[in-house]
């Protein structure tokens, strides 16, 4: 099994209106569906959607001190709705999964592997820190 993370957003600002407009309750009957399907599926690890891009916070870092400023980055085009994070045996199985999301035109769905710690160099230190946090929080 590997890790991936599908990542939710809308990819025009139409979209991202109209999920605004969007009734709440039936948003979250149908997703709560979906999920349903994951959790009886055994492949859900973490699913979470974002607050309003408004409210976030941009840290750029071109230049030195990085420079924080508020709201969404740049254009309001594309911005990460939400994730799952499933455990699935290929990419295929995860596109699956991205393809019964309840979602609407003008949104798009990024999927991308998680490496596992067991793909980074076992001898560095930091790893060797993390592997072992991960150990002691049920993790690995």
């Amino acid at each position: 099994m590997a890790k991936y993370m599908l990542i939710m957003r809308a990819n025009d600002d139409e979209a991202y209106k109209n999920l605004q407009d969007t009734d709440f309750d039936q948003m979250l009957e149908t997703m709560g569906r979906f999920n349903d399907e994951l959790i009886n599926a055994g492949v859900l690890l973490a699913a979470e959607g974002l607050d309003d891009a408004s409210d976030g916070v941009v840290v750029d870092y071109s230049s030195e001190p990085p420079v924080v400023t508020d709201g969404p980055y740049g254009e309001t085009k594309e911005l990460f709705g939400g994730f799952y994070l499933l455990d699935v045996p290929t990419k295929q199985d995860a596109v699956e999964w991205a393809k019964r999301i309840p979602s609407r035109p003008g949104f798009k769905t990024e999927i991308r592997r998680v490496p596992t710690i067991d793909e980074f160099p076992q001898d560095n230190v930091w790893i060797k820190k993390e592997r072992a946090w991960r150990e002691a929080n049920g993790q690995l």
